[in-house]
Parts: structure tokens; C-alpha cells; sequence
């Protein structure tokens, strides 16, 4: 991942978190933030396809960071304030955290 911010594009009305966001898997990328969630849903999709996961957890991932995800991590996202997952990598476990990113 790298460090973005998506400017230039609208947000449809109930379609995405409203806020900044901070995405990180832990060991693999550098904290990045994201102006839309769904840009940061899909930076981590394109990290985890990079991944050699085993089928059944890469299909797991897949479900959790889909495009159709978006409005449940935002949901999340207002309502526990982050979403954690693991993206195990033989027997390394890669945390993996979407967080609204710090007000400056």
C-alpha cells in the first residue's frame, strides 16, 4: 500500500465512512491513509492478492474486504471505532487494522 489520498470523486449518500481512514497490515505496509473507505478496502484487497494465503483463508479475506464490505466496515467503523483482521501467512499472523485517521 502506499500513502493516498483519493480527491476528486463524489460520495454517494450513504455509500461510505465519512472520514479520513488509516490502513495498516502489520509487517507487510506502512500505515496508509485514505480519504474514502472504500479506497482503503480496496488497498488492502490488492495487498492480500499479492498474499500466499491458503485458498480457504484467501476466501475469507476475499468476503471481509469485498467491495460490498464497505458499508458494514463503515458501520463498524462508527460503531466499535476500527476493524481488525489476520492474514496468516504461513505461520505468520499479519494483523491487518482499518481506523478513522487522527484529526489534525
Amino acid at each position: 500500500m502506499t500513502d493516498t489520498e483519493s480527491a476528486g470523486r463524489t460520495r454517494e449518500a450513504g455509500t461510505d465512512f465519512p472520514h479520513p481512514v488509516m490502513v495498516e497490515i502489520k509487517g507487510l505496509t506502512r500505515t496508509a491513509t485514505f480519504t474514502r473507505l472504500a479506497d482503503a478496502v480496496a488497498a488492502v484487497r490488492t495487498t492480500l492478492a499479492t498474499l500466499s494465503l491458503d485458498d480457504a483463508h484467501a476466501a475469507y479475506l476475499a468476503e471481509q474486504f469485498a467491495p460490498e464490505a464497505v458499508d458494514r466496515i463503515g458501520r463498524q467503523l462508527a460503531k466499535v471505532g476500527m476493524v481488525r483482521s489476520i492474514a496468516f501467512v504461513g505461520i505468520n499472523a499479519h494483523p491487518i487494522y482499518i481506523r478513522p485517521a487522527a484529526k489534525r
